[in-house]
């Protein structure tokens, strides 16, 4: 049986990836402004309640792309019913199951305060416990605390370049299976369970996955779904699992976005996870969300 290597180490001083060079090939429709060189830029001279053409739904398009998270402030005329026409940009609107929703919308409102605590501050992606996991997510404020309540996403794609090479060797082709039990089963009473278990078993995802789009190779484990790495020994299973969740942690390769009413974040939730961080109890945080259906990955 292999030994395991000695897995806990500090992230790297250097990130292994050249950053975004924005002046290659200018966005002809808006102004692009990196928050960091990798992950993450504020789009300004777009509203996104107004007329969106072919043409600049195509650059918003390769702005997600290029930077895994765009940002836009200000957006004041954006009604639940616009959102999800400019979500539309990228796909179909899904639903996560555990979600409650509106009567005309798939959007889904998440407000928390001190009677409703925040509960997303763990490094995460969204619906990876489905067998296509969500696209895209855009994420409207509509109500923010006047301190905190900021999200750091992370770029997957350079969690994977920067990962040892003895590490790499041992995930290459390997699956992880994804479970949605033991986070919003938690609470739930076995009968429901079971009754959920029906329509949403298990589901396996390569653990270093090509991006759709970009094929991009990065590492796709998600701490509260992913329950572990088929054909590593279970002596050795949590220890791996642990090391490459914890990957996303590095600051090296996150970027964090201060929210204002009527800011707007569309992030790659493939090439990304993220972190809502929940410093603001007990005040009150509001945000509603539209989640963008994917495919199954390879």
């Amino acid at each position: 049986m292999a030994t395991m290597p000695r897995l806990m180490q500090p992230g790297p001083r250097t990130l292994n990836r050249l950053p975004v060079d924005v002046d290659a090939r200018p966005y002809e429709r808006f102004d692009v402004h990196p928050v960091t060189p990798y992950i993450g830029a504020e789009i300004t001279g777009v509203e996104l309640a107004g007329t969106i053409d072919d043409e600049l739904a195509d650059e918003l398009r390769r702005a997600l792309r290029e930077w895994k998270v765009i940002f836009f402030r200000d957006q004041h005329a954006l009604t639940p019913e616009r959102q999800l026409e400019f979500a539309k940009l990228w796909g179909e609107p899904e639903t996560n199951p555990f979600f409650p929703t509106g009567d005309s919308v798939t959007v889904s409102r998440l407000a928390k305060d001190a009677q409703a605590i925040g509960t997303e501050n763990l490094w995460h992606s969204d619906h990876s416990f489905l067998a296509a996991p969500a696209k895209c997510s855009v994420l409207r404020a509509i109500e923010i605390p006047p301190t905190g309540g900021d999200t750091i996403w992370t770029d997957m794609s350079a969690v994977y370049d920067n990962l040892r090479a003895d590490i790499k060797e041992r995930i290459e082709g390997r699956i992880g299976i994804h479970d949605w039990i033991q986070s919003w089963g938690a609470l739930m009473t076995p009968e429901r369970k079971a009754e959920l278990r029906k329509t949403m078993p298990q589901v396996k995802h390569p653990v270093i996955a090509r991006h759709p789009e970009t094929g991009r190779k990065l590492l796709y484990v998600n701490e509260p779904f992913t329950t572990e790495i088929i054909g590593i020994p279970a002596e050795e299973n949590a220890a791996l699992l642990e090391y490459l969740v914890l990957q996303a942690r590095i600051p090296e390769y996150q970027v964090r976005f201060r929210w204002e009413p009527n800011s707007v974040a569309v992030w790659d939730n493939i090439a990304t996870q993220h972190y809502a961080v929940n410093d603001y109890y007990p005040q009150r945080r509001v945000m509603e969300r539209v989640a963008i259906a994917g495919v199954p990955l390879h």
